[in-house]
Parts: C-alpha cells; structure tokens; sequence
C-alpha cells in the first residue's frame, strides 16, 4: 500500500483498502482499514499496527507505532492515549530531542512541532513469520518552513507461536533527509527516549532481569539485556502473564539502562540517553524483541529465547 491522498488532519488510505482482508496460508491473516494493520493468527488478535496519525482533540499527533497490542488469550495489553499521559502510545519510539543545525525544531515525543506522513505499509508471510513493513516521513520546522527531516522504515516480525509464548521483532531505521540533525532522550538525568512501552500496570506488576528482581526507581536502573514484566493483566484471580523485552547488544556492553515504572507510566530502554547524537542520510538502526507469555514461561527459559536472538 502507498499512502500519497492528503485528508482530515492529513490523510488516510485509499478507499478501495478501507476495509481489506488477506489471508497469509493456514496461520497468519491481515485486516487493513483507513487506520492501519491488524494481525491475527489462527483467529486470534495478535496486534494492531497504527499507520494513520490520530490525535487527543487535535494534540499530540502520534502514527507508526503498536496498539492494542495481545496477550496470549487476546486480552489487551497496552493503553494508548492515557489520562495521565495522553503521548504515550502503546509499543512506540520517540526522542525528545530533534536538532537541527544545533537547534531544537521539535519533540517527537510530546509530538510537538512534528508531523508524520505514511508511505508505504505493506505484509508478506514468510515460512515461519510473517513480516509488516512500513514506511514514515517525519516532518518538522526548518528555516520557517515545515519539511520532511527523517525517512523512517520499520520492520515488525511476527513469528508463529507456541502454547507458551509468541515473538515480535522490531526493526527500526531512521534516515536523516538533513544535513546536521541529532536526535536525543530528555534533557535531563532521566535522558529518557527510545523504545517504549505503555502497558497497563496491575497492581502485582514486577520486574526481573536475569535471575534478580528489579527495583523501579525515577532514573534509569542498570540491569541486564532483558527485562520481563508480569503481572495479573488479566484480572487478580487469572494466572499472570508476562512481557520479556530484549534489547540488542551495541558493542561490549553487559548492561542496560532501563527506565522502569510500575503505576501510571511507560517502561523504557533509554537510547541514546540525555546527550543527542549525529542522525546521517545513511541511517541508524535500532532493534529490539518483544516477547508475550504466559505463567509457564521462567526466567532461564526467556534467557535461552535471548541467546537465540543475538546469535
């Protein structure tokens, strides 16, 4: 799908797509409506991927992330548009800071001073996945003027599941489309920006890296590669389920710095922190495993998942 017809606030699919269903072999089928990308396997939800930007009454416009995405028995994980934290968007990547020529021009993660335009979404099942890629033109305020600065192409992978657990792999390349842009996390000790993720929060939710329960705290908490986290999302008496999130290793680094939250807020892998750094015209890749599960899944389990993936 190309996404080229401006519309309401800015535009939306084709009308012939407005309601489009495919079917990818025996495990995989895709529901597209002016809204974006839903995927199921076998029947059963698996997420919704948000191309068309939506808005909280004309602010904090937000497009090209994950929401709602599923636990295993198709119960909603995540919130978009919170109360608390109307940006927040469910499985989303956003910087605080964008920089050009030295100069702050927006805030992609207040969604302010920027804009996003659709390109391309498209699906195509593989022997054991099935793959949605999509393309985005982040647009912002240069020399007075509102232009495209980053091509964004994301790859999300949805590998087929088992009784236990289901696997997502994100791929995310940002392109810059300016000389002298830099990107960032808050300007602050926090440095928060990156990858996110707002999921409800029960009132058990706990988190663990390796074999060690983490402690959330208002900076980041140093930790492992990868961190779960479980709770009763389902309701108190419902057996827990868990969401293991994987970060990949850059370079000789053991650790990771994790922003974590356990009432009312996002979790998230600070990348690259406070201290903004050059984004090129040949691109900056980022990738990232997101792992849904259910009780039976343990902790060295979910390491033996992680050693698979750096491999």
């Amino acid at each position: 799908m190309r996404f080229d017809k401006p519309a309401r606030s800015l535009f939306i699919f084709s009308s012939f797509i407005l309601l489009n269903i495919e079917m990818h072999g025996q495990h995989f089928t895709t529901k597209k409506t002016d809204e974006g990308i839903e995927i199921l396997e076998n029947g059963k939800k698996i997420l919704f991927y948000q191309v068309s930007p939506k808005s909280v009454d004309g602010k904090y416009v937000r497009a090209g992330y994950v929401h709602p995405l599923y636990d295993l028995n198709e119960k909603e994980l995540t919130e978009d548009m919170p109360a608390d934290h109307p940006y927040h968007r469910g499985i989303f990547w956003a910087w605080h800071q964008i920089i050009w020529n030295d100069k702050s021009i927006g805030d992609g993660w207040m969604s302010e001073n920027i804009s996003y335009k659709p390109v391309t979404a498209e699906v195509k099942e593989k022997r054991n996945s099935l793959e949605l890629k999509s393309e985005m033109i982040w647009n912002a305020p240069v020399e007075g003027n509102l232009a495209p600065i980053v091509r964004e192409k994301t790859k999300i992978t949805v590998f087929k599941s088992t009784p236990q657990y289901y696997i997502l792999n994100f791929t995310i390349k940002l392109i810059a489309l300016v000389d002298h842009l830099k990107i960032g996390g808050s300007d602050d000790a926090k440095g928060y920006g990156g990858f996110c993720l707002r999921l409800k929060l029960p009132k058990d939710i706990s988190f663990v890296s390796g074999n060690n329960e983490v402690v959330p705290r208002e900076t980041a908490v140093p930790a492992g590669p990868w961190m779960d986290i479980s709770g009763s999302f389902e309701g108190e008496s419902a057996p827990k389920t868990g969401v293991a999130v994987f970060g990949y290793p850059r370079g000789t680094e053991n650790n990771n710095p994790w922003i974590l939250r356990n009432v009312a807020s996002m979790q998230n892998i600070p990348y690259p922190g406070k201290t903004p750094i050059p984004l090129s015209k040949k691109g900056l890749t980022l990738k990232y495993r997101i792992v849904v599960h259910n009780s039976d899944l343990k902790s060295e389990d979910i390491e033996k998942l992680y050693q698979d993936y750096i491999k």
